[in-house]
């Protein structure tokens, strides 16, 4: 057909989706829909995969930056299954059985937990008869309870890997608020400011002025009832306590002092701007009202998205960063040459 299948995970969903020309969306439909309802669980593919999964988490081991990044979560959410790394361990993975996975999906593939989503030259009514004699055979079933995240703030929870590598890699984290919150459009543009782009705070002041490091960047995390703003940097073992000072004193620069009317209607150009481009893609169309409708139970509207960015003001911006950007809320995660933990927490007073 010219076109793909492919699956991800995420904390909250697994998403199976495919690309293909749209002469071939019946074919496309069906093939998805079989996969998602039919699977057969032979038990020669499921060591396949097992095999495949393992070879992809020691992969992970040989890539600091995304093992620092699974050690942040670790720290963040001890204990609870956000902590959990999300391809699972060497010996989860070694545990699974068939009929395990089985029990999986009767309880979680059901009518009330998928969404099917078609994004391209398509009409709905056609979308509908296509697959709606298919998934009207699942189950009414019902939504999965999670575990509710809980954070007390404390002192600062560090967590260190000792690992022979020529690039120290840093990843901060501070706890944040879930999707429901209206301070997560303030978030996203704090997030910007800081490190999204070549002209945010950190890449200029810890690459471009001061040499510390290859790249730095932010992100923001948004789940159902927590959210996290993260930080990571890849630098030099010799630059890493001033690195961090200066990433510290930079936080505590945008809560003691709000952002420039220009610096927020950059970052809200920014932020708009690459929402638009992103939804001209029809993967991402998929996506978002995929995650849309998992998230807030209907398809948020871009330009309703781009009206609540515009209305952040400068002040929203310092009381989000007041009330996140604290050391009680704060997790580090440090994958490298360095064995002092005590040293790391010292840099972050």
């Amino acid at each position: 057909l010219g076109g793909y299948v492919n699956a991800f995970t995420t904390e909250d969903h697994t998403c199976y989706y495919a690309k293909a020309g749209v002469a071939h969306l019946g074919t496309v439909c069906d093939v998805l829909t079989d996969m998602y309802m039919n699977s057969t669980l032979q038990p020669v593919e499921i060591e396949r995969e097992r095999d495949v999964i393992r070879e992809e988490i020691l992969s992970y081991r040989d890539q600091p930056a995304q093992h620092a990044s699974e050690l942040l979560t670790e720290t963040m959410w001890p204990k609870h299954p956000l902590g959990r790394p999300l391809t699972g361990t060497l010996e989860t993975i070694a545990r699974f059985k068939r009929p395990q996975l089985a029990e999986f999906i009767r309880q979680n593939y059901n009518g009330r937990t998928t969404i099917f989503t078609v994004a391209g030259p398509v009409v709905h009514e056609q979308v509908v008869a296509l697959v709606e004699p298919v998934l009207s055979k699942l189950p009414a079933g019902r939504k999965p309870r999670f575990s509710r995240a809980r954070m007390q703030e404390d002192a600062s929870q560090v967590a260190l890997f000792t690992q022979d590598t020529e690039q120290m890699h840093l990843a901060m984290g501070f706890h944040a608020f879930g999707r429901m919150d209206d301070r997560r459009f303030a978030l996203k543009l704090l997030s910007v400011m800081l490190g999204e782009n070549m002209s945010s705070r950190l890449f200029q002041k810890l690459r471009e002025r001061h040499g510390y490091c290859y790249s730095v960047q932010t992100n923001m995390v948004t789940l159902a009832d927590t959210g996290a703003i993260q930080i990571c940097a890849g630098l030099d073992a010799s630059k890493l306590q001033k690195a961090v000072r200066m990433i510290m004193k930079e936080l505590e620069s945008i809560c003691s002092r709000k952002p420039t009317a220009d610096e927020l209607k950059k970052a809200q150009d920014y932020t708009v701007g690459q929402t638009f481009m992103g939804l001209e893609s029809t993967t991402n169309q998929m996506m978002w009202m995929g995650e849309s409708l998992i998230g807030y139970d209907k398809i948020l509207d871009p330009a309703e998205i781009e009206s609540r960015i515009a209305a952040v003001t400068r002040d929203d911006i310092q009381q989000v960063a007041c009330h996140c950007l604290k050391r009680g809320r704060l997790g580090v995660a440090v994958v490298g040459p360095v064995k002092d933990g005590d040293a790391v927490k010292g840099w972050l007073q």
